[in-house]
């Protein structure tokens, strides 16, 4: 692939535009393309809506970008894709990015896409789960994660029950489905916004406790992951894209059913009723929005430094030192210039 010279054209074109959020915006001459290879962590879905919705709203392409959006086959394999280079960002998950770096992966994030927490217990009326001490003697179900398993400890010593008393339950991404059967009385690493919401619109009345008010520290649930050292010779293009993304999302906010469409009409078989229903509530508690005052994709340190700590202390981490060696600011709309 002949690459342009990207750089160049970053810096003779920079426009410093004031945006609704108070940022920066990098705009690159849009004349040729820059190929982006980005992979999903898990099928399209609202979630993701920012970014087609940049790819939409011609915001790659304005910035010079040719962005290919993927999905996984296999849910862990983006960071490890990225990391050997196979493709140049990946959507994954903050633990996922520690872990890596933990196992001397040369990944780094370079802006976090969801700011907060998505992961939650979730369960249905009939186990009469209101709070963390209900889960005493119950089933939970997890997708066999270690980091899910040292969250349940967590939460269930905090509320005081023995740990011993829960059956933790290995049900894969089956997750919904295995709640559903009745196979587990709760499950432990569906998204509030979007499992939830599902089980709703199904009118299911699902009882959601989120992790992060339950005990464990905030962090960024979606992130987007590049190789560090590719970083040296496409940091530009990365800069451009998150740039970019930061347009869709701002779309996202100003006309979400428009914004929309850009997802549901690369990827049909979505049911729109439940995207959009998932997008609202996303919106509504600010998920895609960074601190007052950060640029889009802002990772916050004192967040990333507490989290890290608390893996570490549950043996998830083992060598990774410096949580600043998993995420840079750097590359965030009006950042590193």
């Amino acid at each position: 692939m002949r690459r342009r010279p990207i750089a160049i054209a970053l810096f003779a074109a920079l426009l410093l535009l004031a945006s609704g959020c108070g940022e920066k915006e990098e705009s690159l001459d849009p004349r040729g393309s820059e190929r982006l290879s980005l992979l999903l962590d898990f099928f399209p879905n609202a979630d993701h809506a920012g970014i087609y919705a940049a790819q939409a709203g011609g915001h790659f392409e304005d910035v010079g970008l040719d962005v290919r959006i993927q999905a996984p086959t296999d849910p862990a394999a983006p960071i490890k894709q990225v990391a050997a280079g196979r493709v140049d960002l990946a959507i994954s998950y903050a633990p996922e990015v520690l872990r890596a770096r933990d196992q001397g992966l040369r990944v780094v994030s370079v802006a976090a896409l969801v700011q907060r927490p998505l992961t939650s217990i979730i369960s249905l009326p009939r186990a009469n789960i209101r709070e963390p001490a209900d889960l005493a003697g119950k089933r939970v179900g997890t997708a066999g994660i270690d980091y899910q398993s040292a969250y349940l400890r967590t939460i269930l010593e905090r509320a005081a029950v023995r740990p011993g008393s829960v059956e933790e339950r290995d049900v894969g991404f089956n997750l919904s489905p295995a709640l559903l059967a009745g196979r587990v009385d709760a499950v432990l690493g569906s998204f509030w916004n979007y499992e939830g919401t599902d089980l709703r619109l199904r009118g299911r009345d699902p009882r959601i406790i989120r992790v992060d008010d339950a005990g464990i520290p905030r962090y960024d649930e979606l992130v987007v992951v590049a190789n560090e050292s590719s970083l040296e010779e496409r940091g530009d293009a990365v800069r451009a894209f998150v740039g970019a993304l930061a347009r869709g999302t701002r779309d996202l906010q100003r006309n979400p059913r428009a914004a929309l469409d850009g997802l549901l009409e690369a990827n049909r078989d979505l049911d729109p009723k439940l995207q959009r229903a998932v997008v609202d509530v996303s919106l509504k508690e600010d998920i895609f929005v960074p601190p007052k005052g950060k640029p889009y994709g802002y990772h916050e340190p004192a967040e990333w430094e507490s989290f890290t700590r608390f893996l570490r202390e549950r043996d998830i981490l083992e060598r990774l030192a410096d949580a600043r060696e998993a995420y840079t600011n750097d590359y965030l709309p009006g950042q590193g210039l």
